[in-house]
């Protein structure tokens, strides 16, 4: 059987197999969006299908709104044209749950798509056309925390960046230039009001997305490309809003196992590779537990997500919540898991919680290392949270992820996830040669860098934008000169968020990094230290 509108027509197909099908006139919903868009979101990949969507869809069936989603991508334009043209938009959650039981949802609240792309004249004017809508209350973003970025690893201004800064609006080819430029067209149709809402796993994601914005219109209107009111629209918070958000929630790639158990029901959902190398499904699979908490800033309305377990708050709350997930309870322990996975050969992460050091190592960066320092949101308990973590989220073995897609861009990861209990440690006057578990994965890190494994086998690294530069400055390492090389690196606060030679953490982790050289050292250096802080566990 194949997905698409004509297939749901065959409920008996769908029902008897266990599948969950959409509770509202898709026809209407895609008419009624067309009209009168609610909800633009750039970003189409596996976390959009598996929550944003999801959230949509359950708005549908409750008859809390009559419009759907509008799928957007501006970087890999095959993921729309291979993944969801062919299947009508329609894609398949499967929510794999601790317990083993599967859920198997036909999502079908993504009404709409669009290529952001200023070349292709059709989908840019249908774009221009929703972004002037009266209707439109939000614009969200997946796009991953490196697509904000407008400099390059070196710090200079990314090349597309740079042009667009001195060219028209509708003829930018960066991505957040394209956003911006979609902007200007609100602002051309008598400066309406939306939320531009980043929904990306990283710290104060609505002002990386406000400053980025900021930054093209500033320039546009420096360079005399656009007239001055359109800066002030972009500046007026109660015309254009950033809100912060924490979203929470575990999306692996599309995985084997999932693509399985749907073959057997007698579906045909293939992956399929792009040509920029993502790697795209009509399904995606997903665990149970999701977060998301949003700044309650919307100048046009906004949607009932309240009603589907989301949380509107301030933004206060929201950094409060973001701090506690992002700096102690959750992030830092898959970076943790990422880097050691790599090393020590895992390719899943429910398999290394299996591991008694690395089941320690992730309970002492929690619960002794960052709880302490953590101030609680009001809306969700830190203990409670860390505990799902490590007692129900990670260890759940139908999580197909692995330590090398969380390994990903690490090095823009440190700072936050990090850099931000040294600091609070620094602030408070606490004693920082407490924080074994985070040296340990800073050394980890840089272990990793050199890309053996601990048997001394070649490793292949995860995609980063600073790998070439780490890489270069390791590169002259020798046994007489570790110090001298690591020392210019450890107090790089661009990269860890603080100087960690003044932090007094420097010593040990040049201490643990060397200790790490020889075969099978990685895994000597993680059980002596962990061994030796066993009795302070006390979880």
């Amino acid at each position: 059987m194949e997905l698409n509108r004509q297939s749901l027509k065959e409920k008996s197909f769908w029902l008897d197999r266990g599948y969950e099908l959409p509770q509202f006139n898709l026809e209407e919903v895609i008419s009624e969006t067309k009209e009168n868009p609610e909800w633009i979101h750039f970003g189409a990949g596996n976390i959009f299908r598996a929550f944003q969507a999801n959230l949509m869809q359950k708005l549908l069936n409750k008859g809390l709104v009559k419009t759907g989603l509008v799928a957007v991508d501006g970087f890999d334009y095959e993921i729309i044209s291979k993944q969801y043209h062919p299947h009508d938009n329609l894609s398949v959650l499967v929510t794999l749950k601790a317990d083993g039981k599967v859920e198997k949802t036909v999502i079908a609240s993504i009404a709409n798509t669009a290529i952001l792309d200023f070349s292709n004249k059709v989908e840019i004017e249908n774009l221009k056309r929703m972004f002037s809508k009266d209707s439109l209350k939000m614009a969200s973003f997946t796009i991953t925390e490196k697509g904000y970025s407008l400099v390059n690893g070196d710090g200079h201004y990314i090349p597309n960046v740079l042009a667009d800064f001195k060219q028209h609006p509708f003829q930018a080819r960066s991505y957040i230039g394209k956003v911006t430029a979609l902007l200007f067209t609100r602002y051309q149709a008598n400066q309406k009001p939306i939320a531009m809402v980043s929904m990306d796993n990283c710290a104060h994601n609505g002002d990386k997305l406000y400053k980025t914005v900021h930054t093209f219109a500033k320039e546009w209107v420096s360079n005399h490309i656009v007239e001055e009111g359109f800066l002030a629209y972009i500046e007026d918070n109660s015309k254009v809003s950033f809100p912060w958000t924490m979203i929470d929630k575990i999306t692996p790639r599309p995985d084997a196992s999932v693509e399985k158990i749907l073959k057997e029901d007698g579906l045909n959902l293939a992956p399929v590779i792009t040509s920029k190398g993502s790697y795209v499904a009509p399904f995606v699979n997903a665990e149970e537990t999701e977060y998301l908490v949003i700044e309650d800033r919307f100048p046009n309305g906004k949607l009932p997500l309240e009603q589907v377990g989301v949380v509107y708050t301030n933004r206060e709350t929201v950094e409060k919540v973001e701090q506690m997930k992002v700096c102690t309870c959750l992030n830092p322990l898959h970076t943790a898991l990422a880097v050691y996975g790599c090393l020590l050969g895992f390719h899943k992460i429910s398999d290394e919680v299996k591991d008694g050091d690395l089941l320690e190592l992730i309970k002492r960066i929690g619960y002794v290392e960052g709880l302490p320092v953590v101030v609680h949101p009001g809306v969700l308990d830190p203990k409670e949270f860390i505990d799902t973590v490590i007692d129900i989220r990670l260890p759940n073995v139908f999580m197909p992820d692995t330590p090398q897609r969380i390994a990903t861009d690490t090095s823009q990861k440190l700072a936050i996830r990090f850099g931000q209990t040294i600091k609070t440690y620094l602030s408070q006057g606490k004693d920082t040669s407490l924080l074994f578990g985070i040296s340990l994965v800073i050394a980890g890190w840089l272990r990793y860098l050199l890309a053996r494994d601990d048997e001394g086998n070649p490793m292949e690294l995860s995609d980063d934008p600073l790998l070439k530069i780490m890489q270069e400055k390791l590169s002259v390492l020798n046994k007489d000169n570790v110090s001298s090389v690591l020392e210019p690196i450890l107090k790089d606060q661009s990269l860890f968020g603080v100087d960690l030679v003044k932090a007094g953490l420097s010593n040990r982790i040049i201490s643990y990094f060397i200790d790490m050289q020889e075969k099978g050292h990685v895994r000597s250096v993680l059980h002596k230290t962990m061994e030796e802080l066993r009795n302070e566990i006390n979880c």
